[in-house]
C-alpha cells in the first residue's frame, strides 16, 4: 500500500513536467529496462527465433527488443496521461481511418466485435475508440496488486469503457452484445487448451481464442479488425480494416474454426508486414511450445 502511494506521488511529479520532458523520461526508462532486463530480452529473442529462424539476425533482434521495451513504457505513459488530460486534448493527436466500416455496422443495428492486439499504443487506441466512436466493453485479468488494478480500471472508466473480469466474463459480454453494444478483444494472448482452437498463427499451429467467432455467429455481430499505428510516437492513426465475414453453414464447429483462422490470418499479415510494434515481450507460445522458453 505504501508503495502504491509513493507511486501516485511520483505520478503527480511526472505530470507536473512539460510533456516533452515526460515523454523523454519514459523513453529513457524503456531503454533502461532494455539494458537491465535479461529475462524479457530472452523472451523476445526466443519468440523471434521461433518465428523467423535464421532470418532473425542480431541486428533485427536488438531493434525489435528495444522497440518493444519503449512501446511498453509509452503505453504506461498514455495510461497515466489519460487520468489527467481531457478527452479533447488527447484526441488532437489521434485520427481514425476507414471508420465507415464501423458506421455501416451501426446503421445496420448490429453489435460489433473489435478484434485487436497488443500492438503499438494499444491503451491509447482503446481509450480513443471507446470515447470518440463507439463505447466498448473490455475483458481484464485480475492482478495480484488490487491497488494497481483499481488504478487501471478507474483510468479506463473515464473513456466510456465498461469492463468485466476474465473469469465469468461471458455473462457481461452476452448482455453487451445482446443490447447491440460493442466489445473489444485482444486475440494475441496466450490461451489455455480448454479455451482455444488450433489455427495457424505466424506460420505456427497455435491455440487461439474462439470466443470472438462464437459470439459473432450467435449475435450476427460485425467482426472489425482494429490496430493503432504511429510514425513518430506522437501522432496516431486508428485503422479499421474491412469486416471479416465468416461462413455460416450447418457445420458450426467448422465455421468457428474458419472464422478464427480468418481473424488470425489478418493479424499474422499485419505483424509480418510491420513486426516492431507487436508485443514480442509476451510468452505467446508458452502453452503450445513451452520448450522454446526453457533456459
Amino acid at each position: 500500500m505504501i508503495g502504491f502511494y509513493l507511486f501516485l506521488a511520483f505520478e503527480k511529479f511526472l505530470m507536473f513536467l512539460p510533456r516533452k520532458l515526460r515523454k523523454s523520461f519514459f523513453i529513457w526508462f524503456g531503454n533502461f529496462a532494455y539494458l537491465v532486463s535479461t529475462r524479457y530480452k530472452k523472451v523476445v529473442r526466443d519468440n523471434l527465433i521461433f518465428i523467423y529462424g535464421d532470418k532473425a539476425d542480431e541486428k533485427f533482434i536488438k531493434e525489435i527488443t528495444k522497440y518493444s521495451f519503449k512501446t511498453l513504457s509509452l503505453n504506461f505513459m498514455y495510461t497515466m496521461e489519460g487520468r489527467y488530460y481531457s478527452i479533447d486534448e488527447i484526441a488532437k493527436r489521434v485520427k481514425f481511418k476507414n471508420e465507415d466500416v464501423v458506421k455501416k455496422a451501426k446503421q445496420e443495428g448490429r453489435p460489433i466485435i473489435f478484434i485487436t492486439s497488443h500492438y503499438g499504443a494499444w491503451e491509447l487506441g482503446a481509450n480513443m475508440l471507446s470515447s470518440e466512436l463507439e463505447p466498448i466493453m473490455i475483458v481484464y485479468k485480475n492482478m495480484k496488486n488490487k491497488y494497481f488494478q483499481n488504478y487501471l480500471l478507474e483510468s479506463r472508466a473515464k473513456w466510456k469503457m465498461k469492463y468485466v473480469e476474465r473469469h465469468g466474463a461471458t455473462r457481461g459480454i452476452l448482455k453487451q452484445l445482446k443490447s447491440g453494444g460493442a466489445i473489444a478483444l485482444l486475440i494475441d494472448t496466450n490461451v489455455s487448451k480448454k479455451e482455444s482452437i488450433t489455427v495457424d498463427f505466424l506460420g505456427k499451429p497455435t491455440g487461439q481464442i474462439k470466443t470472438t467467432a462464437f459470439f459473432a455467429r450467435k449475435f450476427n455481430a460485425a467482426i472489425i479488425p482494429t490496430l493503432i499505428h504511429t510514425q513518430d510516437d506522437e501522432n496516431y492513426t486508428i485503422t479499421f480494416y474491412d469486416e471479416i465475414i465468416p461462413p455460416k453453414t450447418d457445420d458450426e464447429d467448422n465455421d468457428i474454426k474458419v472464422s478464427t483462422q480468418m481473424q488470425t490470418d489478418w493479424l499474422s499479415k499485419e505483424i509480418l508486414k510491420e513486426p516492431k510494434p507487436w508485443f514480442w515481450l509476451h510468452r505467446r507460445w508458452k502453452n503450445d511450445y513451452p520448450e522454446i522458453y526453457k533456459k
